[in-house]
Formats: C-alpha cells, structure tokens, sequence
C-alpha cells in the first residue's frame, strides 16, 4: 500500500496510528534516503505503544530499547561496516521476541525476517515536506485488514 503524509508531524502521526496496531514479535524495517524521515516515523511507532520520552537516534549504539505498553526495540545500522557486526553482536536477539523492533537502514545487516513490515519512506517532488510511504506486510495476512484500516486517512492516490 502507498500512503502520503504532508509534514513530519502527519509523518509522526502515521507511524503512531501503526504503532498502536503493533504486536509483540513485529518486525519493522525502514528504508529510505537520508533525511527521508525514518527517525520520525519510528518515533510516532513509540508514541503510538505509549512511550513518550525522547528518542534520540540510536546511531552510535545500534539499538535503543523502550518500554511502553510492549517493549520497543529502536536500531539503526547506519554505521555497520559489515552485516555480520549485527549478528556477532547478538543484536537478532531482539528481533520477533517479547517486543516490537524497528530496524532503520536494515539493509546493512541484510535483514529480511518473517513476518515483517516493510516500509520505505520518500520525499514527494511537489513539497518538502511531503513523504510517500510505502508499507509491505509480509506474512502478516491475518492482520491486514485492521492495519489498513487505521492508516486509511494517509492513502495516497496509486
């Protein structure tokens, strides 16, 4: 599915109204460009399991955990010089277990987990503010139709 927010607050907003759909054992992975807005969207994830204390990047630890109303697991491997780091590091632990993990820049451990929710954010050439997302769910067919439908409001246009 392809949904547009128009702000980095309706790109927080988003990510909220997913979060609150969020499950132990989910598996997010955000992709885009730098500055397309990852950080954002996995703080809305936050709020929407109830945290509400300030999310810093975690790029100089990889992982930052949280607890809210299940416990978030926050990655971004930005700075992984090697796939293997992620793993050699235990950090797959945290992947599909009592919490919820959002992994930005997952490419760089080459994760693809399943089940799992893929989301790549860009920027729209119409605004700088503006985002299209783009949400795969894998294996996650059971829990579709409710996930698509608290995000209805962002729809973009196919």
């Amino acid at each position: 599915m392809l949904y547009r927010t128009d702000s980095p607050e309706a790109t927080t907003e988003f990510g909220r109204a997913l979060g609150e759909r969020l499950q132990p054992g989910d598996v997010i992975l955000l992709s885009g460009d730098l500055g397309a807005g990852k950080s954002v969207l996995a703080r809305g994830l936050a709020r929407g399991l109830g945290i509400a204390q300030a999310m810093p990047s975690p790029t100089f630890t990889l992982m930052q955990p949280y607890q809210g109303r299940i416990p978030f697991y926050h990655f971004d491997l930005y700075r992984l010089d090697d796939p293997d780091q992620f793993y050699e590091a235990g950090l797959d632990e945290f992947l599909g277990g009592d919490g919820a993990a959002v992994v930005e820049w997952p490419d760089c451990a080459d994760l693809h987990p399943e089940p799992r929710m893929d989301i790549t954010l860009s920027r729209c050439e119409d605004s700088d503010d503006a985002r299209l997302i783009s949400l795969e769910l894998v294996e996650l067919d059971q829990r579709r139709e409710a996930i698509e439908q608290s995000l209805l409001k962002w729809r973009a246009e196919s």
